[in-house]
C-alpha cells in the first residue's frame, strides 16, 4: 500500500474543498486534496448554472405570452425546440465546468488524489484501499446527494434526480416532480413553460423556504395559477408502465388522481455524503443525521483537528456560505489548535422561479412574534411592477417593535433577487426600519415596493411608541 505523510488532508473537491485547499495553501501550509467523482463541482455540473440555463430558456418563451398585454401581434407560432434548447445548456453547463477544472489542473499532481477517503483512526485514513495517509489535521467537504423517497425507489430508470435533466438530449413529453423546495419549483416551472406536461407534487403545504403563512398562501395560489401544482398531495401508488409511470395520489382535498407520465424527478431533498467516511474512528460527537456536531462559525468538530464544512455539514447548503465554510474551515486547519470565529454573512436565500421568491435573515417561523412588527406590501399595485406585467408578489419585512431594528423577510415577487440582496446587505449592518428609509429610492423602480413595506412597520412602531416619524 502507497504510504503518504502530509500537514492536511481535504476530502471533497467541490466548492467548500476546493476553497479549504486554498487557504492551506495561502496560509504556507501542505495539503492532500481527495475526490472520488468527477472534478467540477455540484454548482457548475448539476446545480446553479444549468439550472439557471434551462430557466433562461423558459424565461425568454414564456415573455412571447405578455406580448398581447403590450399590444404586441404575434404572427405565427412560437415553437420550441427541445433539442436545441438541451444543447446549449449541456454546452455552456461545461463552459462553466471547464473554469473549475481549470483551477484543478492548477493544483500539483502529487496533492491530488482521486477515490473514495475512509478514515481509519484519529490521523490515517485510507483510499480506495490502495494508498494510506497520515495527517495531521482534516476538512471533511464532502457535498451531499439528492435522496430518493422510498415510494420511487421501484421505478428504475424512470425516477431522476435533478443531476440527470442536464444530461437530457432531449425534452420530455411530460414529467411528475416530486418536491416543491428550491429545485422542485424551478425545474419544475420551467419544464413547464418549455412545454412539458408537468404534475409538481409537495408535502405539508411546503413552497420553497417560505415560512409565513400569508407568503406560503400566496405562493400556493400564484404557482396553482399556471401549472399542475399540489402543495399537499399524497402519493397512494407510483408503478411502471411501458416506457413510462403510472402515478395515483390523492390532492390536497382527499379526491383520488391519476396521471401517466415519462419520468419521475426526485427533488425531495438531499442528504450529507458522509456515509463510509468511518467517521465513527474519529471519537467525535455525531448528529442523528451522521454529521459530527460542530461549531459553524468555526467549522471546528468538538475539539479536534477536523473541519467539516459546506453541503456535508447540511447547515446552509449554498454556493457562497460552502465558499465562506472552506475558507473559515481551511484558515482554523491552518492555525490549529488556535482557531477563530469566521464571519457569517446575513442569511439570504433565492428561488429563481417566477415570481421569484426571497428569504433574508430570521425567517417568520423563528421569530417571536409578541416583539415585532410586520411591515407589507403587495406588488399588484406596484407602479414598475404593473409598468412591466409582473404585478404577482407580496413582502413582509419584520423589525423589533421597540428597537426597530431589521431582523429579516420574506417574499415572492418582481426582482426578489435584487431586493433580497439590498435587505441582506442592511441586515449585515445592522439598521433598523427607519435608518433603511433614510436611503435613496429612485422612481419608478420596483425597490419602491421595499420602501412602502418599510413605511408600514416604521408607521407600527410610531403607533405603539410615539416614535419620531420616519421618511
Amino acid at each position: 500500500m502507497n504510504e503518504i505523510s502530509t500537514s492536511n488532508v481535504v476530502i471533497g473537491a467541490g466548492t467548500a474543498g476546493l476553497a479549504a485547499y486554498r487557504a492551506l495553501v495561502a496560509a504556507g501550509q501542505e495539503a492532500v486534496l481527495i475526490e472520488r467523482g468527477v472534478y467540477g463541482t455540484t454548482c457548475a455540473r448539476v446545480g446553479c448554472m444549468p439550472s439557471k440555463l434551462l430557466i433562461a430558456a423558459a424565461e425568454a418563451v414564456h415573455g412571447v405570452a405578455r406580448w398581447e398585454a403590450f399590444g404586441i401581434r404575434l404572427e405565427g407560432q412560437v415553437r420550441v425546440d427541445g433539442r436545441a434548447v438541451m444543447a446549449r445548456v449541456k454546452r455552456e453547463r461545461d463552459r462553466f465546468v471547464g473554469f473549475v477544472l481549470d483551477g484543478v489542473a492548477a493544483i500539483p499532481q502529487a496533492q491530488r488524489i482521486v477515490g473514495q477517503a475512509r478514515f481509519v483512526d484519529q490521523h490515517t485514513l485510507e483510499v480506495d484501499g490502495k494508498t494510506r495517509i497520515r495527517f495531521a489535521k482534516a476538512v471533511i467537504a464532502t457535498g451531499s446527494s439528492p435522496v430518493i423517497p422510498p415510494l420511487l425507489q421501484g421505478l428504475g430508470d424512470r425516477v431522476i434526480i435533478n443531476d440527470d435533466v442536464f444530461d437530457w438530449d432531449d425534452l420530455p413529453r411530460s414529467v411528475a416532480v416530486f418536491g416543491t423546495g428550491v429545485i422542485g419549483l424551478e425545474l419544475g416551472q420551467a419544464l413547464h413553460r418549455l412545454g412539458v406536461q408537468v404534475y409538481l407534487f409537495g408535502r405539508g403545504g411546503a413552497v420553497g423556504p417560505l415560512t409565513d403563512p400569508a407568503l406560503k398562501d400566496y405562493a400556493i395560489r400564484a404557482f396553482g395559477k399556471e401549472l399542475a401544482f399540489d402543495e399537499g398531495a399524497r402519493l397512494t401508488g407510483a408503478r411502471r408502465h411501458n416506457d413510462g409511470v403510472i402515478l395515483e395520489w390523492q390532492d390536497g382535498q382527499g379526491v383520488a388522481q391519476r396521471a401517466e407520465v415519462d419520468a419521475v424527478i426526485a427533488a425531495t431533498g438531499r442528504a450529507p455524503n458522509v456515509t463510509g467516511l468511518g467517521l465513527e474512528h474519529l471519537g467525535l460527537a455525531m448528529q442523528a443525521n451522521g454529521v459530527p456536531a460542530f461549531d459553524r462559525y468555526t467549522l471546528q468538530c468538538g475539539n479536534s483537528p477536523v473541519f467539516i464544512a459546506g453541503d456535508a455539514n447540511h447547515d446552509v447548503p449554498l454556493l457562497h456560505e460552502a465558499a465562506d465554510e472552506g475558507r473559515i474551515a481551511g484558515e482554523n486547519a491552518a492555525s490549529y489548535p488556535l482557531v477563530r470565529q469566521g464571519l457569517r454573512r446575513a442569511p439570504l436565500g433565492i428561488v429563481f422561479s417566477d415570481p421569484q421568491i426571497a428569504t433574508v435573515g430570521t425567517r417568520w417561523a423563528d421569530l417571536d412574534k409578541a416583539s415585532i412588527v410586520v411591515g407589507a406590501v403587495s406588488f399588484e399595485d406596484q407602479g414598475r411592477s404593473r409598468v412591466m406585467l409582473r404585478h404577482q408578489g407580496l413582502l413582509h419585512v419584520y423589525a423589533d417593535r421597540n428597537s426597530g431594528k431589521f431582523l429579516g423577510a420574506e417574499m415572492i415577487g418582481p426582482d426578489a433577487e435584487h431586493l433580497g440582496h439590498l435587505m441582506a446587505w442592511a441586515l449585515q449592518w445592522n439598521t433598523t426600519v427607519e435608518e433603511m428609509l433614510k436611503l435613496p429610492f429612485y422612481h419608478p423602480v420596483v425597490e419602491e415596493g421595499l420602501r412602502t413595506a418599510l413605511r408600514d412597520a416604521a408607521a407600527q412602531r410610531l403607533r405603539l411608541g410615539g416614535l419620531q416619524s420616519a421618511a
